[in-house]
C-alpha cells in the first residue's frame, strides 16, 4: 500500500526561520523524498501537531491545502502507474511527478496493453472460465505483434497513441505473407481477422481499466470469410457407427467421434464432462448440462440413446464420463477410421461438432435457435452459416410446395 508522509528538515533551515515541508513516500518496503515547495516554522509545526489540528492562520490553511494536493497528485499518479505496468518503480514515480521522464517514456505501449489483458485472461483460465488454449492464442497475438514491431520498425513496442490505420493494415500485411509459425509462411485471412479481434479486445480491456482513451485497432475492418464446414451425410455416419474395428484403440476412437457427432461438444468440453454433469430433469429426461470453456456459455444437450450407450460403455473407468484423448492423436486415428470406412472426407473432432449442427439436429427438424443454444454460440449467426448447406431440407421444403401445385 501507498503512504505518503509529511515531515520537516530541520537541518534546511532558511534564514527567515522556516524549514522545508518534505513528503516519504513508501511502498512495499521501499521509500523516497520529495521536497513539495512549501515551509513552516518548526514551532508552528509542533504546536498545530503537523498541521492536522484546527488552523487558525490564513497562511498554515493554504500550507494544508498545498500539501493535500500533493498526496493526491502522487497517488493518482501512482494508480496511472500501476494500470500501465503492475511493477510500479517509486524512482519512476518521483519522475513522473516531477516531470522529468522524457516523451518517449510517457504514455502507455501496445505490447503493456497485451500483457495487462493476458494476465486478467490468465485469472479467468486458472477460474475456470475460458481455455488455456484461448490464452494460448492471445500469447500468441502478442508474440506475432512483437515479430512485427521488430522487423518492419526496429523496435520492441511502440506507443498506443501512435498506431494509425497505416499500422494497422501494415501488420495485416506482415501477418498474411511473412510470419512464421513452426516454418510455416503466412497466415489465412480467417485466423488474421481474430488475431485482429484479439488486438482489439485487449485494446478494449485497456480502456475499461483507463489504461487508455481510444482502441487503435478500431479501424480494422477485415471480414470472416463464411466456408462450407465438412460434415458427415447420415448414410457415413451410420457407417462409422456400425463399423467394427479390431484395435482397442480405434474402437475407443470412434466411440468419442460419435458422442461429440451427437452432442455438439467441442473437445476440451467434452473431455471435461463428469458425472456431475449428468441431469435427470423433473419428466425423467436426462440431460449433459455444461458451459463451454470457450466462451462460457451454457451448452444444455438432451442425451441421445447413442450417447448415452457411449456413456455406459466406460462408466467407473475413468474420472470423466467418457476417456480423454489429446486433438493430435485424435485427428491421425481419425483418418485411419476414414480410410477403413472408405470415407474420403478429412475426419477431425470438429467434424463431428459440425456434423452435430447439420444432420442430427438441422437435418431433423431441430429449430435453429434451439440447435444455436445446444451448441453454446454467443449469437445464431453462429448458427446460421450450417442451415444453408441441407439440401434434404429444401427437398422437403419443395415437397410441399409441389403439392400445392399439383
Amino acid at each position: 500500500m501507498l503512504k505518503v508522509i509529511f515531515y520537516i528538515k530541520a537541518d534546511k533551515a532558511k534564514p527567515n526561520g522556516e524549514i522545508p515541508i518534505y513528503a516519504k513516500i513508501s511502498f512495499q518496503g521501499k521509500e523516497t523524498t520529495m521536497s513539495t515547495g512549501k515551509s513552516i516554522a518548526e514551532e508552528r509545526w509542533s504546536s498545530t501537531n503537523k498541521l492536522r489540528n484546527f488552523l487558525k492562520l490564513e497562511k498554515e490553511k493554504i500550507i494544508k491545502q498545498a500539501l493535500d494536493q500533493f498526496q493526491l497528485k502522487v497517488e493518482k499518479k501512482f494508480n496511472e502507474l500501476e494500470k500501465a505496468n503492475s511493477e510500479v518503480s517509486l524512482a519512476t514515480l518521483k519522475e513522473e511527478i516531477n516531470g522529468k521522464r522524457s516523451a518517449n517514456n510517457k504514455g502507455v505501449t501496445i505490447l503493456s496493453v497485451m500483457e495487462k489483458h493476458n494476465k486478467f485472461f490468465k485469472k479467468k483460465v486458472d477460474g475456470g472460465e475460458r481455455s488455456s488454449a484461448s490464452l494460448q492464442k492471445y500469447e500468441r497475438a502478442k508474440e506475432l505483434l512483437y515479430n512485427f514491431l521488430k522487423k518492419h520498425y526496429a523496435l520492441e513496442d511502440i506507443l498506443t497513441t501512435e498506431i494509425d490505420s497505416r499500422f494497422v493494415y501494415k501488420l495485416e500485411d506482415f501477418l498474411k505473407y511473412e510470419s512464421n509459425f513452426k516454418g510455416k509462411i503466412g497466415i489465412k485471412n480467417n485466423s488474421i481477422v481474430k488475431y485482429m479481434k484479439m488486438y482489439k479486445t485487449a485494446n478494449n480491456y485497456a480502456i475499461r481499466i483507463g489504461l487508455i482513451e481510444k482502441c487503435p485497432f478500431k479501424v480494422y475492418d477485415g471480414k470472416i470469410k463464411i466456408t462450407e464446414g465438412v460434415f458427415l451425410s447420415q448414410h457415413e455416419l451410420n457407417t462409422i457407427e456400425e463399423k467394427h474395428f479390431s484395435t482397442i484403440r480405434l474402437e475407443k476412437v470412434k466411440d468419442l467421434f460419435l458422442f461429440s457427432c451427437y452432442t455438439g461438444y467441442a473437445p476440451i468440453d467434452a473431455s471435461n464432462l463428469t458425472a456431475n454433469n449428468l441431469i435427470t430433469d423433473s419428466a425423467g429426461n436426462l440431460w449433459l448440462k455444461t458451459n463451454r470453456t470457450k466462451t462460457a456459455i451454457r451448452a444444455n444437450v438432451p442425451v441421445l440413446p447413442a450417447v448415452l450407450k457411449i456413456i455406459n460403455k466406460y462408466k467407473n473407468q475413468q474420472i470423466g464420463l467418457i476417456p480423454k484423448m489429446s486433438n493430435q492423436k485424435m485427428n491421425a486415428y481419425l483418418k485411419e477410421i476414414a480410410d477403413l470406412c472408405e470415407i474420403e472426407k478429412h475426419l477431425t473432432w470438429y467434424v463431428a461438432r459440425h456434423t452435430f449442427a447439420t444432420t442430427v439436429t438441422l437435418g431433423n427438424g431441430v429449430r435453429l435457435e434451439n440447435v444455436s443454444a445446444m451448441m453454446g454460440h454467443t449469437n445464431i449467426k453462429q448458427t446460421q452459416h450450417y442451415a444453408k448447406v441441407l439440401d434434404i431440407n429444401i427437398m422437403e421444403d419443395m415437397a410441399k410446395l409441389k403439392s400445392k401445385y399439383s
